[in-house]
């Protein structure tokens, strides 16, 4: 076949990527072809995205791809879930979109008075996060906002990057359900909900499935950029779907995609909606097969993210590799936190917020750059033993191995860590998983692939694995202990 160049767009909460899958018909090769950050910006008290400015490093993107050898053969968009952006009768962007860091509990009470949480995770099978779409939008309701008065449609944010690139207005099925707006059972948006809390469901586009195509760039790009109209193509639009769709799992097995967030969990064909799931938190978000993912998410990188901003801050700029070798010398199991208490999910100040759990918990506090990281990292692999026991307990049946992919596989230690608390084989790959899965989308979408299952051997054939035997001790099991004395602590 001719080998297929395509064009995967992979923008996280942090930074944004633009990937080139080289495909031969048997292989995929990626290659980065720009990169750039992609920082909140906080004005007024609340953080946005800045959207345009995104938009500009896209085309850019396609420019670089040019000089270098040619135009794409297709391209695919996918983002963090829950943010969108607003569109006037015009066509125009009604400001930057909003984070969703912005989120409350306060205004997680505001939907619950009104439609119970229950009665939520009933109809969409999501969890109850304070970032969840349902929330930022009826939050604007209650405010009044004017972009939303003037709205004529809502798209979510890998949707609205491909509307300034095509003029299709479409909403992919995967990010759709991120929202706590889409009635899985119905398979269409939570009308009902919407009525209740005034928000108008005019906003709300159809709804399309990864591998299908949408459009081509509008002429007006490609013009200004000297490229093709390059067809495009809605893959998993949320970068956790499409993540999934690449991992090359067999069996038994849980998935982990390691980035910012941690999203952990399992593909299932029917949404798991029951007791068990609802007390847990989980969540059942869309694969791109059309199912679901029961899953948890986890505060991932973040943690140690945000410490290592603030160091840069305080004038010491650490790079991965010696946080890394740092937190390997420290001492083991000296402080544990949940990375899933409130305090972590908001930006600024995180390592007072290590220290004021620890004071909290009886806990001497970490005080070194060490002794923060292997802190953060335990913790995060000691969640992860939290959220595969509660897997196992929905599938009802053991879970044999986890597959890790994202940035975070980079991070040997952690994934070491994740293998022994686990008592588990730990695979790790592909590090680039949502721009892997992207372009296999996208070659589905064009005809040259016919499922994910294919999909799947493609990336078997196309990485090298690396694999963590478990060497589970006792302090392992101490430690958990601890974790879920902890968090017994902050639910009485």
């Amino acid at each position: 076949m001719k080998r297929r160049r395509l064009l995967a767009f992979d923008l996280g909460a942090s930074s944004g990527r633009a990937v080139l899958g080289a495909f031969d018909g048997e292989r995929i090769e990626l290659s980065e072809v720009h990169r750039f950050d992609n920082p909140m910006v906080e004005q007024n008290g609340l953080y946005y995205w800045d959207a345009l400015g995104l938009y500009r490093q896209i085309k850019e993107s396609f420019a670089k791809l040019r000089q270098e050898g040619g135009d794409a053969d297709c391209f695919g968009i996918d983002t963090w879930g829950v943010d969108f952006g607003l569109i006037d009768k015009n066509g125009a962007l009604l400001g930057n979109p909003r984070c969703y860091r912005n989120g409350t509990e306060a205004e997680v009470a505001a939907v619950h008075a009104l439609v119970p949480q229950r009665t939520l995770f009933e109809r969409t099978g999501i969890a109850s996060m304070p970032f969840n779409t349902v929330y930022q939008l009826y939050t604007r309701v209650r405010e009044g906002d004017p972009a939303l008065r003037s709205a004529e449609t809502l798209l979510f944010s890998p949707d609205l990057y491909g509307y300034f690139l095509t003029g299709e207005k479409a909403t992919e099925y995967t990010i759709a359900t991120t929202s706590m707006l889409y009635d899985g059972a119905n398979r269409r948006w939570d009308y009902e909900t919407m009525r209740t809390l005034n928000i108008p469901s005019k906003l709300f586009t159809s709804i399309d499935r990864a591998g299908t195509l949408r459009g081509k760039l509008r002429e007006t790009v490609a013009a200004e950029l000297g490229v093709s109209r390059v067809p495009f193509a809605a893959v998993g639009t949320h970068d956790t779907a499409s993540a999934v769709a690449a991992i090359p799992g067999e069996g038994s097995f849980a998935f982990c995609s390691s980035g910012t967030w941690s999203l952990f969990g399992v593909e299932t064909e029917r949404p798991l909606i029951n007791d068990v799931v609802f007390e847990a938190n989980f969540s059942n978000e869309g694969t791109v097969q059309g199912g679901y993912r029961p899953l948890k998410n986890i505060m991932g990188q973040w943690i140690i993210q945000e410490c290592r901003r603030e160091w840069a801050r305080q004038g010491t700029q650490y790079s991965w590799k010696e946080i890394d070798a740092l937190a390997a010398r420290a001492e083991p199991f000296a402080a544990i936190i949940d990375p899933d208490d409130a305090p972590f999910f908001s930006a600024g100040d995180m390592c007072g917020k290590i220290r004021r759990y620890c004071e909290r918990t009886g806990q001497k506090p970490p005080e070194t750059v060490g002794e923060t990281a292997r802190c953060a990292y335990e913790s995060l692999a000691l969640k992860y033993r939290w959220a595969l026991e509660w897997l196992e307990k929905m599938k009802g049946e053991r879970i044999d191995t986890l597959n890790i992919t994202g940035g975070g596989i980079a991070n040997r230690l952690m994934c070491q860590m994740t293998a022994d608390v686990l008592d588990r084989r730990v695979v790790t790959g592909p590090a680039e998983g949502s721009a892997m899965g992207n372009a296999l989308l996208q070659a589905i979408a064009l005809g040259e692939i016919k499922d994910v299952a294919q999909g799947r051997e493609i990336v078997r054939r196309s990485i090298e694995t690396r694999v963590y035997e478990p060497r589970h001790t006792q302090a392992w099991e101490d430690a958990y202990g601890r974790l879920l004395r902890y968090m017994e602590m902050k639910e009485s």
